[in-house]
């Protein structure tokens, strides 16, 4: 039975009172550790990045506790995050992924992210933001086709419309988060998953037929995608790799870049906002994608460490136009 086939199995199910002979499941006992990073790090600001919107049903936020849904190659697991003070981090997993989850803790908050020879100095705001915020890492997840179906989902859309939509597809065909989750929380599909979802389910989720395309056919090849941009050398072998799926430009493939692979110097060109947020905090003025990497280029190699400091900044280019109201089409 398919993914979408089962889907409407429990959308048709009528829920049943438990039987009062049966025991309830006993909890699964979480897997644990502490991490000491060897680095100052702002938890929330570091690992709070990969999340998809207020609602994804990958990651929350409850207390002081970050929650996190995902899929690892054992299997779905959930993580959570705790800033214990004195440089420590407590971590929890429950599901089959999670000691895949444990170990990769450290990636999840920065620790391969290496800002050596980083000039923050060279622009006041920059140079400011840097030491305001010493504890801004640059986080990975390492799981390159979620990063790739994320991204996609957000081409050529509001992050409103994307984030939406992220939240209905991983909701009804995602698996569901195992653990004390705080609400209700899914681990985006595996890679047939994705490629099984239905068009109908696509269009009501709110997704338009070239992004769902997209992602199904990059799911067709998705396992020797992820293989190919595992063994890439560097940022530009990832892109040659990405760039040759079909639908998937260089905003996509530094978008996948940035969240899956930590990488230091991705930049999202053509992005709607970007160019114009970038030229405004260092030039006082919006410019275009070709003025963006003039303006960056003194930090070549760094580009993305400059781009999440200036957003982290609050400096933000006055809006002066009405804040566009998009169409829902799902029912049509």
């Amino acid at each position: 039975m398919t993914i979408a086939e089962r889907t409407r199995e429990q959308f048709r199910a009528r829920p049943t009172a438990p039987s009062p002979q049966t025991a309830p499941p006993r909890p699964e006992a979480p897997l644990q550790t502490e991490y000491r990073p060897r680095h100052p790090l702002d938890l929330r600001r570091t690992v709070m990045f990969q999340r998809r919107g207020a609602n994804d049903p990958t990651m929350t936020m409850s207390g002081a506790v970050i929650w996190r849904a995902s899929r690892t190659p054992a299997g779905v697991a959930t993580l959570a995050l705790t800033d214990a003070g004195s440089g420590v981090i407590r971590a929890a997993a429950w599901g089959p992924g999670r000691e895949w989850a444990i170990a990769h803790v450290p990636d999840l908050c920065g620790a391969r992210d290496d800002p050596h020879g980083f000039a923050a100095e060279r622009h006041p705001l920059v140079a400011e933001a840097s030491r305001r915020m010493p504890g801004l890492r640059l986080s990975r997840t390492d799981g390159v086709f979620d990063a790739l179906a994320c991204a996609i989902f957000e081409q050529k859309v509001t992050g409103m419309q994307a984030f939406a939509a992220w939240r209905r597809i991983v909701s009804g065909f995602g698996e569901t988060a195992p653990g004390p989750t705080p609400r209700a929380m899914a681990a985006p599909p595996d890679i047939d998953g994705w490629r099984d979802i239905p068009s109908w389910a696509w269009h009501r989720a709110g997704l338009e037929p070239p992004q769902s395309k997209t992602v199904v056919r990059a799911a067709r090849r998705g396992r020797s995608i992820v293989r190919a941009v595992e063994a890439a050398a560097d940022g530009e072998a990832v892109d040659r790799v990405l760039v040759s799926q079909p639908g998937i430009g260089p905003w996509t493939s530094a978008e996948t870049r940035i969240r899956a692979l930590g990488d230091p110097d991705a930049v999202s060109v053509g992005d709607f906002h970007l160019a114009h947020e970038v030229g405004y905090a260092l030039a006082g003025a919006r410019t275009d994608d070709d003025g963006m990497l003039a303006l960056l280029e003194p930090w070549n190699g760094q580009r993305q460490r400059v781009i999440r400091l200036l957003a982290a900044s609050g400096v933000r280019e006055p809006r002066r136009g009405p804040r566009l109201h998009p169409e829902d089409h799902r029912s049509r």
